[in-house]
């Protein structure tokens, strides 16, 4: 009886089981010889990383094949011979050899996958050895809020990015202490004019705080959001409670009208849960995604605005698309970067450089629709370098070498034109691809199998992005830290005269960057502290501040121009707080007056209040201008 058609097929499936292990090695080996005898440098490119596994398993299994067959034979011609004791002493030790290739193939499945990955990252520089010149009000500052009241999702539940999961308060108060924190100021409104002062000075426009009708654009991370609707997956993607509480801080305490302001994203799509919350609370904000639609604007390409490549390299072989930026950002006063806490298959580590991936453009400005809004040019100029090497990754990249980031970190109109750095580590993950994008908990102190409930602010790029790998390579479960991942920080900060010795000229008009920040690791993760915290040099200060806050108070009563007397309540979230006003202007501490109530002001006055409690950290200042009319 013949076999049927499915048991025929089923049975040269599986005869074509059997082979595709010794053609995998074959190709294996053939791609490793054909790709790193010319350039054996390629033998650290991560795709070689993973075919050197899988083509030595094969040499292995070759040269095993040819004892056990030879004793195959032998032990044939021995029992044919009727000499059976020697015949099966051969068929013992053929199977030895059998079992012990198996071994070997198997030992190289596990190779395989750790091959896919590079070695696990350590710094090539001491600990506390500071290189570049710090940045920011208090240089190199990095103020680091850890709160787990912010976080409570039981990975069941809704998303993590519910309010139900995430305490918008919480994170609000967050926000709210960074600011006072890394300011050094008793209220965010002073906090809020320090940092427009110090940037503007920075850009030579004079120590001047923001000015009416200048535009802010904010960068945030919607690498997996494909949708205006609601998200559905869990991967990570950036907090819109934070999100939130940085728009409030802006409307609320820099005095910014909403219609000032833009969020955007040109790569992804701006999901409900960010713009539906964003836009109730301030109707006046412009969305700026990559398609447009349903509220938000799709963006529009800036052919003024280019984005040069600093290696020659790209210079002489063309280097790929154009690339662009869109005009959001180059017509924009003052730029916020808002990165996420998480791994990366490529770069290592993501933050807010590699946030600008989702800023640039690389298409034909005249003819937009021909080429999709997308980071072509990078990919374009990675090319250049074989694909296993892209520049902007670190994977298969010495120390020492050109970085694509480099050049958007010191780009006018982007690391050059932003004033203030944010990573939201409310929830971190390990990687950007979605089998590992779902929040992880962090084991290590102070997490301690908990949710990373963190929020890290500076004005130094190179600072926060330093502070963010170390605790990024210090977590155990953070596997995907690898390579070499500090290069980019190495030749940010010291761009004037980086180890590479590229021009780094992002402009494209002849001025070398200087130092874009400053970098260091720390002395160990239990302590947490650079060279600033120790007094032995002028490198990062990591602020950690209390996850015990009071928060922001409120006023019952507007400040304004009134025709009678008002009574004004002051209101806090944290209960028993003990709250200290003046009248007169001042700044409250623990010997002013002691709020037992509603306060009757009937003259002009300016109302400030500051609360206390033991085991908190005392709130930011709440001030109010009280104007009786004649």
């Amino acid at each position: 009886m013949k076999a049927s058609r499915g048991t025929k097929a089923l049975k040269d499936w599986n005869n074509w089981k059997k082979l595709w292990i010794p053609i995998l090695g074959f190709a294996s080996l053939l791609w490793f010889l054909i790709r790193v005898m010319p350039k054996p440098s390629r033998a650290a490119y991560p795709c070689q990383q993973a075919a050197f596994p899988i083509a030595s398993a094969f040499v292995l299994w070759v040269a095993g094949l040819i004892p056990a067959a030879l004793l195959i034979r032998k032990a044939k011609r021995n029992l044919h011979q009727a000499r059976y004791l020697p015949g099966l002493a051969f068929i013992l030790l053929a199977v030895i050899s059998s079992v012990t290739i198996r071994f070997t193939v198997s030992g190289s499945d596990i190779s395989i996958k750790a091959g896919s990955i590079a070695e696990q990252f350590i710094p090539s520089d001491d600990p506390n050895s500071p290189i570049g010149t710090a940045r920011g009000i208090f240089p190199g500052r990095v103020a680091w809020v850890h709160d787990p009241d912010a976080t409570s999702w039981d990975e069941v539940n809704g998303h993590f990015f519910d309010d139900e999961n995430t305490s918008q308060t919480v994170v609000s108060n967050m926000v709210s202490q960074a600011m006072d924190g890394y300011t050094g100021a008793t209220s965010n409104w002073d906090a809020w004019d320090a940092l427009f002062k110090n940037f503007n000075e920075r850009k030579g426009k004079g120590s001047v705080d923001y000015q009416e009708g200048e535009k802010i654009a904010i960068k945030i991370n919607l690498n997996v959001s494909s949708t205006h609707g609601e998200i559905t997956h869990l991967r990570t993607i950036a907090s819109p409670q934070l999100i939130l509480a940085v728009l409030t801080q802006l409307v609320e305490n820099a005095r910014v009208p909403d219609s000032c302001i833009i969020v955007y994203d040109n790569s992804r799509l701006i999901p409900a849960m960010i713009y539906d919350r964003c836009i109730e609370a301030y109707p006046g904000l412009r969305f700026i995604d990559k398609t447009g639609g349903e509220g938000r604007e799709m963006f529009k390409t800036d052919s003024s605005a280019v984005m040069e490549w600093s290696e020659d390299l790209v210079l002489e072989q063309g280097g790929g698309n154009p690339t662009f930026l869109p005009e959001c950002v180059s017509k924009a006063d003052y730029l916020i970067n808002i990165g996420v806490l998480k791994g990366h298959t490529l770069t290592g580590i993501t933050l807010c450089a590699k946030n600008h991936v989702g800023t640039i453009i690389s298409s034909n400005p005249e003819e937009p629709k021909l080429s999709p809004p997308r980071a072509a040019g990078f990919h374009a100029y990675a090319a250049v370098h074989d694909f296993e090497a892209p520049t902007w990754g670190v994977a298969g990249r010495e120390m020492g070498t050109y970085n694509t980031l480099v050049d958007l970190m010191g780009h006018k109109y982007l690391g050059e034109n932003t004033m203030l750095f944010i990573i939201d580590g409310l929830y971190a993950s390990k990687l950007q691809q979605a089998n590992e994008s779902k929040p992880n908990h962090w084991v290590s102190e102070p997490f301690n199998n908990d949710w990373t409930s963190s929020i890290f602010i500076s004005q130094d790029n190179v600072a926060i992005e330093s502070v963010c790998l170390d605790f990024l390579r210090s977590e155990p479960t953070q596997i995907y830290v690898y390579g070499t991942v500090d290069n980019y920080l190495h030749e940010a900060a010291l761009a004037h005269d980086p180890p590479s010795g590229t021009y780094y000229d992002p402009e494209g008009d002849g001025t070398r960057l200087g130092s874009l920040g400053v970098h260091e690791h720390w002395n160990n993760a239990s302590d947490k502290q650079y060279s600033r915290n120790l007094g032995t040099g002028e490198g990062i200060e990591l602020l950690p501040l209390g996850t015990k806050y009071i928060g922001k108070l409120r006023l019952s009563v507007p400040p304004g121009t009134y025709e009678d007397s008002v009574v004004v309540d002051i209101q806090s979230d944290v209960e028993d707080v003990n709250i200290h006003y003046t009248l007169d202007g001042s700044s409250p501490d623990q010997s002013s007056s002691v709020y037992a109530g509603g306060i009757t002001i009937s003259d002009n006055s300016v109302l400030n209040a500051i609360a206390y409690k033991d085991g908190y950290d005392p709130s930011s200042m709440v001030s109010g201008w009280y104007i009786m009319r004649e």
